[in-house]
């Protein structure tokens, strides 16, 4: 299956929110920002209570991205869900258990000499296999690094969309079977697309209204695929079905309005922006300022990155932090240099992480692992 044209700006956004999401982390986790925050109380509060609200970038981003490889037109143009689902699985898990790995060795090695709760315990057997196989929420196990839930989530949110629009490509094929080729062809546009489509809008309809205000939701994809949705139906609003597109507008501005009145979440504001920013970045020119802007060396090449500084940034900034304190435990000059460097390293291991693992192509190798993966 081709991968669409990219839409220019994109891997900048999600540059810039792996890089509040790093910061968030820096200010969540001390003991540098503890030490830096009576010099800077608004800017570390900042960052802890909002910072993380970057995620939902990441989410609007992927359900983006997800409509249009898997449905441009609202209709399944892949033909084995299971296949796809792992294939998605191994593309996110070869990274996520590389830095997983390099997590689990820096808390063995600063734990004897760095008492502070966001050292993880060393892992059992239980807990390994619960991250190899992105259940540690489900079985309670505590996360050796953080970031890891999203990764979990980003994998149930993706078996989600694969399984309903193969669902409505199924249902649109028993519709056909019973009629002739004219018929089949007339089902795919009047049956499948719609299907699917109302089956997306429910699925988010039911998670900004309902499981989204449940805390105890937050372990599964239900609790995230109103912002996941909004995503998709920008794509949709910006492509080719964007002949309609004031009711992929309206629909993305009714659910997002609605679920607002019934509960304000800041979270959810940030679904919403980056949604119609999408719209609006597919709109512009591609000599427009702010495309150009995005579209950047730096910024690009750091979304490019993204995922990688996501997963590997935890124990860079853990050691970092254990040394600064070792040292400089009441320091400010240090520990602000300590969280600068800290964010270098962490998008220079970033880097590393990218080129030598995630980048490879999935097909290296022979055997079983090529074959599951063959067309």
């Amino acid at each position: 299956m081709a991968s669409p044209p990219r839409l220019p700006g994109i891997d900048a956004l999600k540059g810039l929110a792996c890089v509040m999401i790093v910061w968030h982390h820096l200010a969540f986790y001390g003991p540098m920002s503890d030490v830096v925050h009576p010099f800077a109380p608004a800017l570390m509060e900042w960052l802890y209570d909002y910072g993380r609200m970057a995620v939902q970038v990441f989410l609007v981003v992927s359900g983006f991205l997800v409509a249009a490889s898997l449905a441009p037109q609202g209709v399944a143009v892949f033909d084995s869900p299971a296949r796809l689902i792992f294939r998605r699985y191994w593309r996110l898990v070869k990274p996520y258990l590389v830095a997983l790995a390099v997590s689990v060795l820096v808390a063995a090695l600063i734990r004897p000499w760095f008492v502070h709760a966001s050292v993880p315990a060393a892992p059992t057997l239980l807990q390994l296999m619960a991250h190899m196989f992105l259940l540690q929420d489900v079985l309670g196990q505590e996360a050796l690094s953080a970031g890891v839930w999203y990764v979990a989530i980003d994998v149930q949110l993706y078996a989600m969309v694969v399984l309903v629009f193969a669902f409505a490509r199924r249902f649109q094929f028993q519709q056909g079977e019973s009629g002739d080729a004219a018929h089949a062809t007339s089902a795919s546009s009047t049956v499948a697309a719609p299907l699917g489509i109302s089956l997306v809008l429910l699925f988010a309809l039911a998670s900004l209204l309902f499981f989204n205000r449940q805390s105890a939701f937050d372990i599964t994809a239900l609790y995230f695929c109103g912002s996941y949705a909004l995503g998709m139906l920008a794509f949709w609003a910006s492509s080719n079905l964007g002949a309609r597109r004031s009711f992929w507008l309206i629909a993305m501005a009714l659910m997002g309005g609605l679920a607002l009145t019934l509960d304000f979440r800041g979270r959810l504001v940030v679904a919403l922006v980056t949604a119609f920013g999408l719209v609006g970045l597919a709109w512009l020119s591609p000599n427009a300022w702010p495309v150009r802007w995005l579209q950047q060396p730096q910024l690009v090449q750091l979304g490019r990155i993204s995922y990688s500084v996501f997963l590997i940034h935890f124990p860079v900034c853990l050691l970092v932090n254990a040394i600064v304190s070792y040292f400089w435990p009441t320091q400010l000059v240090a520990n602000v240099t300590g969280l600068l460097l800290a964010f270098v390293l962490s998008l220079l291991a970033g880097s590393a992480l990218y080129r030598w693992v995630e980048c490879r192509p999935v097909l290296e190798g022979n055997g079983w692992l090529r074959r599951m993966f063959a067309n």
